[in-house]
């Protein structure tokens, strides 16, 4: 049995971005760091918001991104190389074979992964650390029970088997409501969330009763904290 091990409840109006618990994900991440490795390799790594939270020197520092655009946002500088691939690629499979890093970095990117435990088996050869965060299937719930949806991301318990097949682990769940003065923010912030493509297109019947029916002020996201150590 998985124990929630903590809950938190914050309000949109408290952040001015719309994406507040990835912020909020990638600081405790980043506080939880119980070394200073010179040598990091980060999966996701968007904008920065992972590098901009590190206050320790780093030697060299890999971003990855799916996203072109997002890449061209990260910070740049000596010792910081970022380049655009997709982490289940077989070129970011051929492109990092021979690395190897002190610390593996991921924050709220990796439940996208269409197979994780091969990518977990892979960076475990490239690293004998990696500590990452990952939304789970229990994110945005009452919306996927409302519509019938399935939601394209992992459980809890997948996401943990993917890693306990390569490496030793210790993990956390938390759960967050995030709040919204008017059911027309809440549904705003689905709209924008970075968190929202499990969600597929609704009809206008089916997007009128998932308007009607929903009944909280507050979205619900679940996160797994992981910091796993390679057996090899």
């Amino acid at each position: 049995m998985i124990e929630i091990r903590k809950e938190f409840s914050t309000h949109s109006k408290e952040y001015g971005s719309h994406n507040i618990i990835q912020q909020l994900v990638a600081k405790a991440l980043v506080r939880d760091i119980n070394s200073t490795p010179k040598t990091i390799l980060e999966l996701g790594c968007g904008s920065g918001q992972i590098y901009k939270n590190i206050n320790f020197p780093v030697d060299y520092y890999y971003g990855v991104d799916f996203s072109q655009q997002m890449c061209e946002l990260h910070p740049k500088g000596d010792g910081i190389d970022i380049s655009c691939f997709d982490f289940d690629s077989d070129e970011f499979y051929s492109e990092f074979k021979n690395h190897k890093y002190e610390l593996i970095l991921s924050s709220s990117a990796l439940q996208w992964s269409k197979d994780l435990s091969k990518l977990v088996k892979f960076l475990s050869t490239i690293s004998k650390v990696i500590n990452v965060t990952l939304f789970t299937s229990n994110t945005f719930k009452s919306i996927f029970d409302i519509t019938g949806q399935k939601s394209p991301i992992l459980s809890k318990e997948e996401i943990i088997n993917a890693f306990e097949s390569s490496c030793q682990c210790v993990y956390e769940v938390f759960q967050y409501k995030l709040e919204f003065n008017t059911k027309k923010e809440l549904f705003d912030y689905i709209k924008k969330s970075g968190v929202r493509g499990g969600l597929n297109p609704l009809k206008y019947k089916e997007s009128k009763k998932l308007y009607t029916n929903y009944p909280y002020n507050y979205l619900e996201f679940e996160v797994i904290f992981i910091k796993a150590s390679s057996r090899s």
